[in-house]
């Protein structure tokens, strides 16, 4: 059973025509731009990848996690995943959080999980059960759970669509994109790296890529978009558009009843090192990743999806999630002093806690904390009710968006942080009740540039004490998340309502 799971699989109902072609040797980089990438279909290179820099210094069986930790430094800080799943990573931002932490502690931990791999080898051998170890047999569970949830995930190593340093950057010293790409403008190259067996969810991504494994073993199941249906994607308007409701670990078929015909329209491949599998834009993967395997890949735009006009639009306000969320245990420092403000930005302040104030009966704290969740549901009920039913544009609609709109993003910040040190209760009743849709849009892009003038440390102190404020963190995540949500339905029905005349509701 075991190794027909790991097998390469293609499903009974899989048209010819959209199984992926595979390749004993590279292609050039004419025949890939007019014969292979134009069909949309995805594409396997076997040992393209073989002799390169990367794929000799990175291997963790030969020194290649102290080559790592020597060659990116101590101090380097990288973004990781941090699963509340076990070792499924799904999409959605609540089902997992996004840590800052340094990569020579991620970096240890797999030169202690290394160890243990080896321990337990060495104690097979010595019971008379050595064998030769395959792409499977390499999954042994970790000696740390939460070090088993760390998985660092589309970490930088070039990004032309940001004008922040890649934290990783040194590491394209050693890669030399394969032939077949040559003369391609990347969107990005990025990192990833699991520590132990992950399994991440059923998505699509909005480029073409070139997935490409430098060490251990990656399974990729892939879907055409026309299997859509059988995969139940996410609203278009949510925070995870792109990645399937459908459980990979225990479907809910009588909640997603066509999910259960996914497998026949699915196909399996197997990467090792050395091999890279092209998935064109649009196509669902979810993969496999054994103990301690390294990827690169790489990014570009191509033409096919860029063309669709309002799907650009939706993008355009989801395309800033709200996954700022630390662990830092960075000290608190003195919040800000209200008179440190400026008298626009106090203007601001009085306006804010006026809206509250005036629209938020006093209720004991101790009743506040049971029911915040109550109070965001019935919040969220009256927003559906007030989407718009007219001409007027959304930010009229919502007299907080108004009014932080104007204010400089550092200034915005002192502003917050004066509130929790001051009014904490304000904060949290303007945040769990008053917030709308496109407050909590233009709140959450503030954030980023907030981010944008910030380090990594100022951002993580920043986060820590903002959300101290609250009875409930994670009920203030999920406020601004589901509005986040709300907002991008609203410019969705919009979209459709100006251009075709159609008007949907809004699923509960």
């Amino acid at each position: 059973m075991q190794a027909e799971k790991d097998a390469e699989f293609v499903g009974a109902a899989l048209d010819a025509g959209l199984r992926a072609a595979r390749f004993s040797l590279p292609p050039s980089s004419e025949e890939f731009a007019a014969s292979i990438e134009p069909k949309n279909v995805p594409a396997v290179f076997r040992g393209v990848l073989k002799g390169s820099a990367a794929l000799s210094r990175w291997d963790p069986l030969y020194g290649g996690l102290d080559y790592l930790l020597e060659k990116v430094g101590p101090d380097v800080a990288v973004e990781a995943m941090m699963s509340n799943t076990g070792h499924v990573f799904y999409g959605d931002l609540r089902s997992h959080e996004r840590v800052s932490i340094p990569f020579s502690t991620f970096m240890q931990s797999c030169k202690s999980h290394l160890g243990h791999l080896n321990a337990a080898s060495d104690s097979s051998k010595d019971k008379g059960t050595g064998k030769e170890s395959t792409c499977s047999d390499k999954m042994c569970p970790a000696s740390s759970e939460n070090s088993e949830q760390l998985y660092l995930a589309q970490v930088s190593i070039l990004n032309t669509e940001s004008k922040d340093r890649c934290s990783l950057q040194v590491l394209k010293e050693d890669i030399q994109e394969p032939i077949f790409l040559k003369g391609k403008s990347f969107s990005s190259i990025n990192f990833w790296m699991s520590r132990a067996h992950m399994r991440s969810s059923t998505h699509y991504d909005p480029h073409h890529n070139l997935l490409c494994v430098m060490a251990g073993c990656k399974k990729v199941t892939l879907w055409s978009p026309s299997a859509s249906p059988f995969l139940y994607p996410m609203p278009v308007y949510g925070e995870a558009s792109n990645h399937s409701c459908v459980s990979i670990e225990e479907p809910d078929y009588s909640s997603y009843t066509r999910a259960k015909y996914m497998k026949e329209y699915s196909e399996r491949v197997i990467l090792n090192c050395g091999d890279a599998l092209f998935i064109p834009e649009g196509w669902y993967h979810q993969v496999d990743s054994d103990d301690l395997t390294i990827a690169i890949n790489f990014w570009w735009k191509s033409r096919i999806m860029t063309e669709i006009f309002p799907r650009l639009i939706v993008c355009s306000v989801c395309s800033q999630p709200f996954n700022k969320v630390t662990n830092s245990d960075t000290s608190d420092k003195k919040g800000a002093a209200l008179q440190s403000l400026k008298p626009c930005t106090l203007q601001a302040l009085y306006e804010l806690m006026s809206l509250v104030h005036n629209s938020v009966e006093a209720v004991d704290q101790n009743d506040r904390a049971e029911s915040a969740s109550q109070d965001t549901s019935v919040c969220q009920s009256n927003e559906r009710k007030k989407t718009a039913a007219d001409d007027s544009s959304l930010l009229e609609k919502d007299p907080v968006a108004k009014i932080i709109l104007p204010v400089e993003p550092l200034e915005l910040r002192s502003m917050l942080l004066a509130m929790v040190h001051t009014f904490p209760r304000t904060l949290e009743g303007l945040v769990l009740n008053i917030l709308g849709p496109t407050g909590a849009e233009i709140l959450t892009r503030k954030f980023d540039e907030m981010d944008q003038g910030s380090t990594p440390e100022e951002q993580a102190e920043f986060y820590k004490i903002f959300y101290s404020a609250f009875g409930d963190q994670y009920a203030a995540m999920d406020a601004l998340l589901n509005r986040k949500e709300l907002f991008s339905f609203q410019v969705f029905q919009s979209v459709l309502d100006q251009y075709l005349r159609v008007c949907v509701e809004r699923p509960s």
